[in-house]
């Protein structure tokens, strides 16, 4: 068979899946932060355009894609999807491999796919910026691409850590247009805060969240636009699995097991929901688990309860599995997977048990990627090695049992302005982060007075 399943541009999905329609329970409504009241979607208005307010709250199945981001989405969809024939030989394993390839888009990575869609809609509506966060800079630089297509501003609060680790991100989003400040900055209440408690914080995609919001709210011309988490973002990443099923059936395969890395949902719900609509509403019984690091555990250490989005307390309340709002994750490379919560749509198929998530520590997910770098030629994010590892799991355990089971990853990126990363690798200097279970209790009591009675 071919390594490569190809898709021409006319099999681009005309519609975004939502998970929302097929949900056997459907998630706890988000509160206002100051009345724990169910939030209205008036109540957004000041953040997001209206379409992506209607979206946000929607339970219709399918949502058409314009035609204008979809024109956009074909000058790199549909992204290839490979057979890892190498990574199969290295591990001598019976498991086929394969790997939905979303490193060939403008930023490298899976985000310009609701970046697009999300610069779209505020243009329609007549903003003139954006403000938003990054960890890694991979929603950062998608952001900056898709402003400067629809002449919007663009304005990025990049965690510090990130913006020290990856300076070529930060360039990478200057050259697209947009203004990249490092996160706590001194350019917002909350972030002049945080530095005069903490000078030397490594900063946390809460903090950046924050700093982000509290600048588009004190502009009337200003929107925010948030890259993972919110039910419209992992909406529009749908194209990714809608596309995989297509090349699924072509290769005349289907997984058994689907992985993906998981920060606060976006890379996961992309590729994994639409083969879900098809547990929920064919019978079939596809494995999907998220993968996060060790150093930021939410979905297998954190607790389901209501906490805000962001560090500040200026989101609304959501029902999600969370470490709490306060939670400072170790400065791993992994940037991207730093948050302290994850999506509401996945915390409730994961309360559910309709999915799974397991943990792995950084300096494994390294050997798992260096082993994909030599097998398959391809430098993943580092956030993608967090995937790799666990199809490694899988696929060797497949070996053990004498057992062949078909699994399909989410490569979500490439790691190509991670060469940092992987020095820290291979000169032995990798740290992996450690949380106790004392931290991570103290972490989560702080959002008890945040449940409503």
């Amino acid at each position: 068979m071919d390594k490569k399943i190809h898709l021409s541009e006319e099999e681009i999905p005309r519609f975004y899946y939502n998970i929302m329609a097929d949900m056997p329970n459907k998630p706890l409504p988000p509160l206002h932060p100051g009345t724990r009241q169910p939030l209205t979607p008036d109540l957004l208005e000041p953040l997001f355009p209206k379409d992506l307010i209607m979206q946000e709250v929607s339970s219709e199945r399918f949502i058409e894609i314009p035609k204008e981001v979809r024109q956009i989405y074909a000058q790199w969809r549909p992204t290839p999807m490979f057979r890892a024939t190498g990574l199969e030989k290295l591990l001598d394993t019976p498991a086929k491999i394969y790997y939905k390839y979303e490193g060939l888009s403008p930023a490298g990575s899976h985000k310009p796919n609701t970046a697009v869609a999300q610069a779209f809609y505020n243009m329609v509506s007549g903003a003139k910026r954006i403000t938003t966060e990054t960890g890694a800079g991979q929603w950062g630089t998608a952001l900056a691409y898709a402003c400067q297509i629809f002449g919007l501003e663009c304005e990025v609060y990049m965690v510090r850590v990130s913006y020290d680790h990856k300076p070529y991100r930060k360039v990478m989003m200057n050259t697209f247009g947009a203004q990249v400040y490092p996160s706590p900055s001194d350019r917002t209440e909350f972030g002049r805060k945080i530095l005069a408690e903490t000078p030397d914080s490594s900063g946390s995609l809460g903090i950046a969240i924050s700093e982000a919001i509290e600048r588009a709210v004190q502009d009337p011309h200003a929107h925010y636009a948030l890259g993972s988490v919110l039910n419209h973002v992992l909406l529009h990443q749908t194209i990714i699995g809608q596309e995989a099923i297509v090349q699924m059936e072509k290769a005349g395969d289907m997984p058994d097991i689907i992985v993906a890395p998981f920060g606060g949902g976006s890379n996961f719900a992309g590729i994994t929901f639409p083969f879900l609509h098809l547990n929920l509403t064919k019978g079939q019984n596809i494995r999907c688990v998220a993968v996060e690091p060790t150093s930021c555990p939410k979905l297998t250490r954190g607790e389901f309860r209501y906490d805000f989005g962001d560090t500040a307390g200026m989101t609304p309340l959501l029902p999600m599995y969370t470490l709490g709002h306060d939670f400072i994750p170790s400065p791993i490379h992994a940037g991207g997977l730093r948050y302290h919560g994850a999506g509401v749509l996945v915390s409730q198929l994961l309360k559910d048990g309709l999915i799974e998530a397991v943990s792995q520590r950084q300096e494994r997910c390294f050997k798992a990627g260096m082993d994909f770098i030599k097998s398959e030629g391809i430098i993943p994010a580092p956030e993608a090695t967090h995937a790799i590892a666990t199809v490694i799991d899988e696929a060797l355990k497949c070996k053990e049992e004498g057992v062949s089971k078909t699994i399909l990853f989410n490569l979500c990126g490439h790691g190509y302005f991670d060469m940092g990363s992987y020095e820290a690798y291979l000169s032995g200097k990798l740290v992996d982060g450690e949380v106790s279970a004392e931290d991570i209790r103290a972490s989560v009591a702080s959002t008890d007075g945040l449940q409503p009675a």
